[in-house]
């Protein structure tokens, strides 16, 4: 704004809008509203921010409406005036979407697992649950950790590992897989898929107790998935592998499936095909608690709630010392299991190579002093 004149004034409206929505930095929109009252009228009639984050991310095209828990309501005696009502709604949605596109690039990064929901099947269940694929060894007190399908004979059968996330709104950027390498079968094979494809959305309200035992054949009618990815080649190699998506992806409803799609290893013992897992990792950033969501019933919308204004606090980094317990517990959980297999007989367990390590267990006891020390 040079010498008292308004380019808003002297541009066609149409030319305005096309010029305002290159922007691709929400700060960019706030610092343009924050000129004066007159373009930061422009911005909020036009829903700007609203537009960039639909952009950003298409799936937020399935919002109904926005909602504020964190401002109390105004103008109450004014709200017999349709005008102030209308305005007061665009204001509204022009801060939650500013806030939320400032979110989805500026929150931290960390990993977005909150724990597995179901595996499409499971050969022996529960020592190769898919519970085993939140582990990053493969191996836990010296046994092998992973998930594995059952058999087939038709290498093409797919399978599916459903995981729910940390939050109802993730930025998911990446997400990493580990085939299984069976070291303790001749010839060391890889249970590697030919590919994987991802899919994000929410549970149907409708539905209850998914995480349950019974539910082990429990199939897409029972999500709403609302993005499916391209489909990513998979190595056969006992490495994590990275597959990036093309664009960071907006998971409405914290609810993550990955698809194994084809069958590359047969086993020798049965002559069928598995496909087994060893770990899977997603990173993103996590949007509460500063927005959550509520599915809205039959139309599958969702109200986009506005929780708070405060930036969450960074993941602290000493986390070391709770992983090492959660390592511990499954150490614990797996003994129990051979416990109860093998009748109560502690020399059969030894035997598995679940002697605790005096040496091992000295130096984890170090490292948790310098834990607490730091």
């Amino acid at each position: 704004m040079k010498n008292g004149l308004d380019f808003l004034n002297l541009l066609h409206h149409d030319l305005s809008i096309k010029i305002l929505t290159s922007l691709e930095d929400p700060s960019d929109l706030v610092r343009f509203g924050a000129v004066s009252r007159s373009w930061q009228h422009f911005v909020i009639k036009n829903g700007l921010c609203k537009q960039l984050c639909l952009r950003m991310f298409p799936q937020l095209s399935r919002v109904d409406h926005v909602n504020e828990l964190s401002v109390a309501a105004k103008g109450h005696a004014e709200a017999g005036s349709s005008n102030f009502m209308e305005w007061e709604a665009l204001k509204r949605e022009h801060r939650v979407y500013a806030f939320l596109a400032q979110g989805c690039l500026s929150f931290a990064i960390r990993e977005c697992i909150s724990e597995a929901i179901i595996a499409s099947s499971t050969d022996n269940y529960p020592e190769e649950s898919i519970d085993n694929t939140l582990e990053p060894r493969d191996r836990v007190a010296r046994r092998a950790s992973y998930w594995s399908s059952k058999g087939q004979s038709n290498p093409a059968v797919p399978e599916t590992l459903t995981y729910r996330l940390c939050a109802d709104l993730c930025v998911i950027t990446e997400i990493s897989i580990r085939p299984f390498q069976a070291y303790f079968q001749f010839g060391s094979p890889i249970y590697s898929a030919n590919s994987v494809r991802f899919r994000m959305g929410h549970i149907k309200s409708s539905v209850d107790n998914l995480v349950s035992e019974s539910c082990q054949d429990c199939g897409n009618e029972k999500y709403v998935w609302t993005y499916t990815s391209e489909e990513f080649l998979m190595a056969q190699e006992n490495k994590l592998q990275n597959f990036k998506l093309p664009e960071p992806v907006l998971c409405i409803g914290g609810v993550l499936q990955i698809e194994l799609l084809g069958r590359v290893q047969r086993q020798d013992m049965d002559g069928l095909y598995y496909i087994c897992v060893s770990h899977v990792q997603v990173m993103g950033r996590p949007l509460s608690p500063a927005f959550g969501i509520q599915i809205l019933e039959p139309s599958e919308k969702f109200m986009l709630e506005a929780r708070s204004y405060t930036q969450p606090p960074p993941v602290p980094e000493q986390t070391s010392l709770a992983s090492t317990l959660q390592m511990r517990v499954r150490d614990l959980e797996q003994i129990v299991n051979l416990l109860r297999e093998n009748g109560g007989n502690v020399v059969d367990i030894m035997e598995y190579g679940y002697g605790w390590d005096v040496e091992d267990e000295e130096s984890d006891e170090e490292e948790e002093e310098n834990i607490d020390v730091e």
